[in-house]
């Protein structure tokens, strides 16, 4: 899974994160982001979510996880696609969906669908919309202002 660097560009009604640059992503291709959303009891849980580029240059965003038996659809051969790379398959089940809906077009959960994830391109960065993600501050600069001091404990052996 990508590391994904998340911040947040809006702090209105609507959450915005900012997932990857959109080059990232190369056409007729799809990244998997293993991220913690935020519950309503204000809890993290885990959130893996897949974002596929399409050869037209449409995003689309799905929670990683087969409706069948909520397995990651990249389980075993750590691919998305099928074979002619037009459909999203589950790899354990080989369930197909469509790429712009997520329906489950064959396979044991013929009729369900993938869970949508809002996505936004915005200024060349896939963002997710509208979930409240933990933000990653693993970046913030070490040499800031910082009125934080470090206790060090020394034990003799």
């Amino acid at each position: 899974m990508s590391e994904p660097i998340i911040a947040n560009l809006v702090s209105g009604q609507i959450e915005v994160f900012v997932v990857c640059p959109a080059d990232a992503i190369e056409r007729s291709g799809a990244m998997s982001f293993s991220l913690s959303r935020i519950d309503d009891r204000g809890e993290s849980r885990p959130f893996p979510v897949i974002v596929v580029r399409t050869s037209g240059n449409d995003y689309f965003g799905y929670v990683n996880r087969c409706p069948h038996e909520s397995v990651w659809l990249n389980i075993g051969s750590g691919t998305f696609f099928s074979a002619d790379r037009s459909f999203l398959r589950c790899g354990r089940h080989g369930a197909r969906f469509e790429i712009d809906t997520g329906m489950c077009i064959g396979g044991p959960c013929d009729g369900q669908s993938l869970e949508l994830v809002a996505l936004a391109v915005i200024e060349g960065d896939v963002c997710l919309c509208g979930v409240k993600l933990l933000e990653d501050d693993r970046f913030a600069d070490p040499f800031g202002d910082s009125d934080e001091t470090m206790d060090i404990t020394i034990h003799p052996d």
